[in-house]
């Protein structure tokens, strides 16, 4: 009998305990990922040298020890833009982006980071860094890895900044995308990566996302699918979402051969 009750509540105190990690798992899921786009300005090829290079042998390595995936590394397609370098990183958690990087500089694992974190202040290896903080969209919480097969070198990444005249406005915009904006994108494979709501940055309020394709006139053709497509024309037609975007910023990019895209 006594051997009988032990076994009951055992049994009960394994159903609670996967119900517990149940909810905690799609607590965590409902939250959705965090993003971080930090721009680097150079001065000259020798300051985007050196952050290639501690990116490449130091950056990237150390965020997959510690089981952050999917970090984009990308640089301008336009000639008179190329002293810049974009590097996006996803997180699962505000906790895990929070003092990333001040913990990342001062943990002392800096294996082949050296020369970059302890750069003198008359040898900086960049003149300015710029930091975007976003919150994922709620029906696309997490990023994506796009199914390119190009060389890296061939592939274009498209990155958009739609800014708001007002704060009321830019939700309006994200409702816009989240109710068949983001299911056209999908329907028409152009490779979503990520898709954001901008928590802290310059040129705020406004959203951003990022698309790929395996060369430009693959991007050309899916955007002449996206504006021909009758489920945009619907959307665009809706009074609800008319003037929600005051400035549409485009930046086309292509990822370094070391970048996890």
């Amino acid at each position: 009998m006594r051997s009988t009750l032990n076994m009951a509540r055992f049994i009960q105190a394994v159903l609670v305990l996967v119900i517990l990690v149940s909810v905690s798992n799609m607590a965590s899921a409902a939250g959705g990922y965090y993003y971080q786009i930090k721009i680097y300005h150079f001065k000259d090829k020798a300051q985007e040298q050196a952050v290639d290079a501690y990116l490449k042998d130091s950056y990237l390595p150390r965020l997959h020890r510690m089981g952050i995936k999917n970090v984009g590394v990308f640089k301008p397609l336009e000639a008179d833009t190329a002293k810049f370098t974009y590097v996006f990183v996803p997180f699962k958690s505000w906790k895990d982006l929070q003092d990333f990087d001040s913990k990342l500089i001062n943990s002392g694992d800096a294996a082949g980071g050296k020369d970059y974190v302890d750069a003198d202040y008359k040898s900086a290896p960049y003149t300015r860094m710029e930091t975007i903080l976003l919150s994922a969209f709620s029906t696309r919480p997490a990023p994506m890895v796009p199914q390119l097969t190009a060389p890296k070198a061939d592939r274009v990444y498209e990155l958009r900044s739609y800014e708001s005249p007002t704060e009321k406005y830019h939700y309006t915009k994200v409702k816009m995308f989240n109710s068949g904006e983001t299911d056209l994108f999908d329907r028409i494979k152009s490779n979503p990566v990520f898709y954001g709501s901008v928590v802290a940055g310059s040129h705020m309020p406004n959203l951003m996302y990022l698309t790929a394709y395996n060369s430009m006139p693959e991007r050309d053709k899916h955007w002449d699918a996206f504006s021909n497509a009758p489920e945009w024309k619907a959307l665009v037609a809706n009074d609800e979402y008319k003037n929600s975007v005051s400035k549409n910023v485009i930046v086309f990019l292509r990822p370094t051969e070391y970048s996890d895209y």
